[in-house]
């Protein structure tokens, strides 16, 4: 099929790697990229909790409609947005056959439709907030929450090491690709071609998982011999590096907005 070739063109590897560098690295200007990361990270402890508790479904639907507005406004990768979605299909679809499966009919459909409501309010706060931050801030906003410097670390390695992790597994596909023998004929439904990029991925992961693990000792060492754990729990080095994160009059409006509206939207359900 024509379409599916040029979906093919489009998704590639390089696409792929540079959606997911630009989402890490918040590459995008937006609102959000100008926020205290203290603040964001606050504010996303009550969305990716309080949603859990309620039922009401104008209040859920209230909560929805925020985040898809601040989803827009975060610029978030159109990639990661589909990824998502598909991944809130797949898991209702799942459900529901599971559901039938062991005796169950179509009065699931409706409890099924409200807690994927609340999927996807918690999954679009977490892609707004954490495609927001710059890995530095947030490792930094971390050490002043209060968590273990050890901790925060890893975050921000997590992060420094992305690019060379896809940098990495870009090569080890691209020289399966090279050595295997792609199937001459797609099948049915691409299953052919499908089942073969599934299998290259899961052999791919195995080299990249041995050659992650020596990097990562290597620079554990690095950073003993230049005194990183004696660093990290002296609290004059964490104040100074932590000192340039402030908060502003823009971060105490875009809580007392999300304070009014989440008062506006509880007062509608119980007029409602």
């Amino acid at each position: 099929m024509e379409w599916v070739k040029k979906l093919e063109d489009k998704i590639s590897l390089e696409y792929i790697k540079q959606e997911l560098l630009r989402t890490a690295f918040s590459t995008e200007k937006s609102f959000f990229t100008q926020l205290d990361p203290r603040i964001l990270l606050a504010w996303y402890g009550y969305f990716a909790i309080v949603p859990w508790f309620i039922y009401e479904h104008v209040t859920l639907v209230g909560y929805l409609l925020f985040m898809v507005i601040l989803t827009v406004i975060a610029r978030v990768s159109p990639l990661i947005l589909t990824v998502l979605a598909v991944g809130l299909a797949g898991e209702i679809l799942l459900l529901g056959f599971i559901a039938l499966l062991f005796g169950g009919d179509l009065s699931i459909v409706a409890p099924m439709f409200w807690l994927s409501i609340k999927l996807a309010v918690i999954s679009l706060a977490s892609v707004t907030v954490f495609s927001s931050i710059n890995p530095e801030k947030f490792s930094d906003a971390l050490l002043r929450l209060g968590a273990p410097a050890q901790f925060s670390f890893s975050v921000a390695y997590a992060y420094r090491i992305l690019p060379t992790l896809l940098e990495e597994f870009q090569q080890i596909i691209l020289s399966y690709r090279l050595r295997g023998l792609a199937p001459s004929k797609n099948g049915v439904l691409y299953f052919r071609k499908i089942y073969y990029y599934i299998t290259m991925l899961i052999k791919s992961f195995y080299p990249l998982i041995l050659n992650s693990a020596k990097r990562s000792r290597t620079t554990v060492e690095a950073l003993e011999i230049k005194g990183f754990s004696y660093a990290a729990k002296d609290k004059r080095v964490l104040r100074m590096k932590t000192n340039y994160l402030q908060t502003s009059q823009m971060d105490w409006l875009f809580l007392l907005l999300t304070v009014c509206y989440v008062v506006i939207v509880h007062c509608l359900q119980l007029i409602l």
